[in-house]
């Protein structure tokens, strides 16, 4: 009997495409103050872009495309000296200001002046591999839930904003994947989302030759690449199976398919709906699709980070939009018996929470590269917009690297 894990034609095709898409993504600097395995950036000390030319990039961005908010990126962008001016600036554009930082220079008081300034929300990158030092140094994956916490814990205290973080996976923290996805159903009134981005580099076992325009590139030369072989294809659906080993009903909804293939699921998202203490279960593609087309057509945008006061309408969501999604109904009926049990339950809220599993480029047997499509993480280069996970390339040669299978 044919095992399928997940089919494309279950789940919702996020509508998103390089002119209308929820999120784009802006790099003021390239210095950062960690060194994580597997970052696709160099790391350029005093490489603060001046605030003219971020603004400039804005413009591009807003006269090419339509984002629900900016991702503000890097290097970390906590760095960068006018942050705060440049918080303010989004903001003043009708565009979400997100910070996707390590969270290493953040302090309470920076964060309440980034909140004044208009932040909606942060993603913070947290995992083993990233040289963090301190308390923090050679931690594992789970005890670095500390950290996520104290983080998460900063942004309730502050107030309504957004909180979301990611980890790259490996091939030996994979096995840990599903205990960060149920310390986030732990903690669900403050953790809004959870990213998962499956590791790659350039590594000495693939079959291909790199080539810029016409000339061969030494891949020694391309910044993300690795000396030792190591394992650079992990999928979106081994992380959903690894998950659904410990939570078995644990299902997508939603997905953005890769350039060349239908089913390679770039971009796997979760929507769950529960509380610290159950998970009431998990929203359909009909759910996704009436959240992106209606919030589409009201504000000329696809939807990225919802307020935290929206994700806290977990209730309101199952007892409104039931008959409208199959999985809301299934939850629906198991939020019914969790009250009915203990009707004083009915006074405890219920929250949103979205997971999302993210498989960079994949290579074909023959070296055609497999890329998001309609890639949500979209920046400028030299006025256009280009891949931000592959922006080393056209920064180092002038153009994207070909990968051409060696006879």
């Amino acid at each position: 009997m044919e095992n399928i894990l997940v089919r494309p034609t279950e789940l919702y095709r996020l509508p998103w495409t390089l002119p209308d898409n929820a999120i784009s993504w802006l790099e003021p600097t390239a210095q950062c103050n960690l060194t994580c395995d597997g970052c696709y950036r160099e790391n350029e000390k005093q490489s603060h872009k001046p605030f003219e030319e971020v603004k400039h990039e804005l413009d591009v961005f807003q006269k090419l495309r339509k984002s629900d908010c900016i991702s503000i990126a890097g290097g970390d962008p906590l760095l960068y000296p006018n942050i705060l001016e440049l918080v303010a600036e989004i903001k003043s554009r009708g565009i979400k200001p997100i910070i996707n930082t390590n969270g290493v220079a953040l302090t309470k008081q920076l964060l309440h002046e980034l909140k004044k300034a208009g932040v909606f929300g942060f993603t913070f990158h947290v995992d083993s591999k990233q040289g963090r030092g301190g308390e923090w140094k050679g931690k594992s994956e789970i005890e670095l839930n500390e950290l996520r916490y104290h983080y998460a814990k900063m942004l309730a205290d502050e107030g309504n904003i957004a909180c979301s973080f990611n980890s790259t996976v490996y091939e030996d923290t994979l096995q840990y994947v599903p205990e960060l996805v149920e310390w986030a159903q732990k903690n669900i009134d403050i953790v809004n989302t959870m990213v998962f981005i499956a590791f790659r580099h350039i590594v000495p076992q693939m079959p291909f030759d790199w080539y810029a325009y016409g000339d061969k590139v030494e891949w020694q030369k391309v910044m993300y690449h690795s000396e030792e072989e190591r394992k650079v294809d992990i999928l979106s659906t081994d992380m959903l199976r690894k998950v659904k080993e410990k939570f078995p009903d644990f299902h997508p909804s939603a997905y953005l398919n890769g350039t060349e293939s239908s089913d390679s699921y770039k971009w796997m998202l979760t929507e769950r709906i529960g509380n610290k203490d159950r998970l009431f279960g998990y929203a359909g593609s009909k759910f996704m699709e009436l959240i992106m087309s209606t919030y589409h057509f009201f504000n000329d945008t696809y939807l990225s980070y919802a307020e935290p006061k929206m994700t806290r309408k977990g209730r309101a969501s199952l007892l409104l939009l039931w008959p409208f999604d199959k999985g809301l109904r299934k939850a629906a009926k198991r939020y019914l018996k969790y009250v009915l049990a203990n009707p004083f339950r009915l006074f405890k809220k219920s929250y949103l929470q979205t997971v999302l599993f993210i498989q960079p480029v994949d290579f074909k047997e023959d070296g055609t590269q497999v890329m998001c499509d309609g890639c949500p993480d979209i920046t400028v280069h030299n006025d256009e917009l280009v891949w931000s996970c592959r922006l080393e390339e056209p920064k180092q040669f002038g153009t994207f690297l070909r990968s051409v299978r060696r006879n």
